[in-house]
């Protein structure tokens, strides 16, 4: 399940663009490969991201995975919801798994992006 309408990392997360704010969460992909999420590290609201900067971490039985901001841009809000049941990221992570929102600092960094059907071919190549 790879939404069209998003663009994807080689660290597997995916960014949603409306307007000049961006949401940002971690791709089915990386939540199946890191099993029940226990805890989600979530950014500070009003913190500077530059793209591909660590903004907090997954943790899972298996592991810990830092996540990475795909663009640059300020954290405008968090989904504190994660706070209280990370597992949203496993059950819904391109909606209610949602980790933050940021401005897009510079909407060229997003156009760098996997589509879809680029980040798919990506996967398949990885495994």
């Amino acid at each position: 399940m790879v939404p069209d309408n998003l663009k994807y990392t080689k660290d597997h997360e995916w960014i949603r663009v409306d307007g000049e704010v961006a949401t940002v969460g971690i791709t089915d992909h990386a939540q199946e490969e890191l099993g029940d999420i226990v805890f989600v590290e979530l950014p500070k609201v009003g913190a500077a991201l530059e793209q591909s900067s660590s903004f907090g971490s997954v943790e899972s039985v298996k592991a810990v995975s830092d996540i990475y901001s795909p663009v640059g841009g300020e954290v405008v809000e968090i989904n504190s919801a994660l706070t209280d049941a990370p597992e949203k990221v496993n059950a819904d992570p391109y909606g209610e798994g949602w980790i933050m929102k940021l401005t897009v600092a510079d909407a060229g960094q997003v156009s760098g992006l996997m589509t879809a059907a680029q980040y798919t071919e990506y996967v398949g190549a990885e495994s």
